[in-house]
């Protein structure tokens, strides 16, 4: 395959906007078909019968030892005979690069039968009888087929292949050929092509089968007919507009894609198949059939499998093909299918952004997922034109953003952030890594439901998430919560964790502030309660030296600290609207908030191995318990606040007074046994009050280095 300095040598404008099609893109298959001309150009050069090769089906046998022997044939004189000359009947010689245009081979990927083409590939360290069987073919079995034969009676050098056939026909010519091989590989096993070369005129050379026109059609018949006889139908074929180049020719309903799309048991593609009239639903002219086809190394290039499912990110640029545009796609394309990096084409198209080489602007992503269920049966869907580098690109930046430099997860006060960080989970810490969790779905992973792929389908949510990401769709956030609270509960449960999982639920409220961002708008809800959810939070970004944030009265830094993050988070602050739902939100928050709060005294202090938080579990809390749970909650931080007491610790008011006193006001107006907010909802917003709560106390790293400052400054 061509480099793409050389691919740009290799072709002028002019050639290159010849081979372009005239038609802005506007379907998969334009994008297909678009992806199997540069391949071919890049590979097997232009012209009529380039597309019909497969230069990549022996790629590996390029530059080796004996992969490739030939079957010399003389048809110049009266009647066929194997070469005769210093050379022999069969030559065993090494495939090069300049031999794949003159070999033609063309592949036919089945477990039976002959290749396409005069030029057969033999399966791997075939013994040398096999192989002199596969020689001899070339004259007995490749020379008569059917469609061959039919081929050569419409061409003008027909008689080529019908001397062929003939010298097939004769005993000792098989016998010598045969003879030939064995001696030449000395009794040694070889993976090699087989392929044959023809002297058709007295004084002239021995041509190869891409020198020979005859050869070429026949190999391209033998292609097409089986672009008409898939999935058992007879000739799926007729006259009609190629939805392709939009020109009349002969269409076929039942080619193959890279994709295996459109198949006789696609039926979400093909809604009330007739087999032998899928031309009618689906008509593409047969070498456009056969370009498409040609787009699988570049297709497969840019895949990834995520949720046990294949996912599609296909780049091209907005607009009509043109030659720049082209060179620009091609450079994308050559680099993901020589990449071994396990990297996405979204990270690859971005590394081109960043060094200024594309526009983002004019670039899009097709994308699909493509779940597999049995041979040929496949489902198709999360499918879309109008992915785009901008999504997944900022969505990264974003909550890299959020977790580095808002004080909703940093803090330079005695007091800890609201929200607890972690260098070892991705989400709570900046990372060059999250543009790749992103595209590839492990941005979502790390926060849904867990399930096995193995059981995965089409309505996995991370699969919809993903998409949704990638073109830029806004994701309901009744799916957020369904599935954030999915998976706090399974490994609230799970045996395998200890304790409650609050770097979890910091890493799923980082992703849902990161999703509301006012330049994404990725998130949607119908429900004009859970609206303020969507909406971006509005916390103090630290891009400079970071002041203190204490409370003007002068008080305690962690009530400051509790209504600043009330206020900017639009899912809990009081002036969010007039909706009850968000103050009963915030009623959640907070007794999560107590809970923790108060549980991590039980444990840190008391030394107790069950704690409020163990004991009032996100899984229990429901509307008609939040009242009970709050009232034995607050009864606990009075006991422990008299406990104090008497232990001589003096303070003015309640334990964690911050929280109870906010929780009392929201508690109670209106009765939570009039809530109308929904179970997730509640139980979400409890579980970040409970991280809250546990991360609700003075910064130890901070106090630390503090005192160290003091002490040199004493000094």
């Amino acid at each position: 395959m061509l480099s793409p300095e050389a691919f740009r040598e290799a072709y002028s404008e002019e050639e290159l906007a010849e081979e372009l099609p005239d038609s802005p893109i506007g379907s998969l298959r334009d994008i297909q078909y678009l992806y199997g001309k540069l391949y071919t150009l890049a590979t097997t050069g232009g012209g009529e019968y380039a597309p019909y090769l497969t230069p990549d089906a022996a790629g590996d046998l390029v530059d080796t030892d004996d992969s490739l022997i030939v079957v010399r044939v003389d048809v110049s004189g009266d009647k066929p005979k194997l070469a005769d000359d210093h050379l022999g009947p069969v030559q065993l010689t090494r495939y090069t690069d300049a031999l794949v245009q003159q070999v033609s081979h063309c592949k036919y990927p089945a477990a039976r039968g002959i290749d396409h083409s005069v030029t057969h590939q033999a399966g791997r360290n075939s013994d040398p009888e096999k192989l002199a069987r596969y020689a001899k073919e070339r004259l007995t079995k490749w020379a008569t087929d059917d469609v061959v034969t039919k081929a050569s009676i419409a061409h003008e050098d027909g008689w080529i292949i019908e001397q062929l056939a003939e010298l097939g026909e004769d005993g000792d010519t098989l016998e010598t050929i045969e003879d030939g091989i064995v001696t030449s590989l000395g009794g040694e096993s070889a993976t090699a092509l087989l392929t044959v070369q023809v002297k058709t005129e007295q004084d002239s050379e021995f041509r190869w089968p891409g020198e020979i026109d005859v050869f070429l059609e026949a190999m391209r018949q033998r292609k097409l007919s089986k672009l008409v006889t898939k999935n058992k139908a007879d000739n799926s074929s007729g006259d009609a507009t190629d939805l392709v180049t939009g020109e009349p020719s002969r269409t076929v309903g039942t080619s193959e894609d890279p994709q295996n799309y459109f198949l006789g048991k696609q039926l979400e593609k093909f809604p009330g198949l007739d087999i032998e009239e899928a031309w009618r639903s689906h008509p593409i002219s047969e070498d456009a059939a056969v370009t498409v086809m040609n787009a699988e190394t570049f297709v497969e290039a840019c895949t990834y499998r995520t949720f046990g499912a294949k996912v599609y990110y296909l780049p091209y640029f907005f607009g009509r093909p043109t030659p720049e545009k082209a060179r620009k796609l091609y450079e994308l394309l050559y680099q993901a299918a020589i990449d071994e990096e396990d990297t996405t084409p979204i990270e690859n198209a971005y590394e081109e952004y960043r060094e200024r080489r594309i526009d983002e602007n004019g670039l899009r992503f097709y994308v699909s997922a493509v779940m597999p269920h049995q041979m040929s049966r496949y489902d198709v869907f999360g499918e879309t034109l109008n992915g785009q580098l901008h999504y997944p690109k900022e969505l990264a930046f974003t909550h890299n953003r959020i977790v580095e430099n808002t004080s909703a997860f940093t803090t330079n006060t005695e007091w800890t952030a609201p929200l607890p960080t972690n260098k070892k989970w991705d989400l709570l810490a900046a990372n060059d890594d999250l543009l790749h969790a992103v595209s590839t779905g492990w941005y979502f992973y790390q926060t849904f439901a867990e399930r096995d792929d193995a059981d995965a389908d089409a309505d996995d949510p991370r699969i919809k998430a993903l998409v949704s990401v990638l073109n830029g769709e806004p994701i309901s956030i009744e799916v957020l919560l369904e599935e954030y609270v999915s998976r706090i509960i399974s490994e609230e449960t799970d045996d395998e964790y200890e304790g409650f999982p609050s770097f979890l639920v910091a890493s799923q409220f980082a992703q849902l502030c990161a999703l509301a961002d006012g330049d994404l708008e990725l998130l949607t809800t119908t429900d004009p309660g859970k609206e303020p959810i969507t909406r971006e939070p509005t916390y103090e970004e630290y891009t400079m030296e970071i002041p203190d944030i204490l409370a003007t009265d002068g008080g305690h830094p962690a009530e400051a600290k509790l209504e600043s993050f009330i206020q900017e988070t639009p899912a809990l602050a009081p002036d969010s609207g007039e909706d009850s739902v968000t103050n009963e939100r915030r009623g959640a928050f907070l007794l999560g908030a107590l809970v923790g709060d108060i549980g991590s005294y039980q444990e840190y202090s008391e030394d107790r191995s069950t704690t409020l938080v163990d004991q009032y579990p996100v899984k229990s809390i429901t509307r008609s318990r939040v009242k009970k749970v709050t009232q034995e909650t607050i009864a606990k931080t009075l006991t422990y606040t008299r406990q104090e007491k008497k232990e001589g610790k003096s303070y003015p008011g309640t334990k964690a007074e911050h929280i109870v006193d906010r929780l009392r006001e929201t508690i109670l107006d209106p009765d939570p046994d009039k809530w109308e907010i929904g179970t997730d909802d509640l139980r979400f917003y409890y579980a970040l009050g409970v991280t809250y709560g546990m991360n609700d106390h003075p910064d130890w790293n901070q106090t630390q280095s503090d005192e160290a400052t003091n002490t040199e400054e004493e000094y």
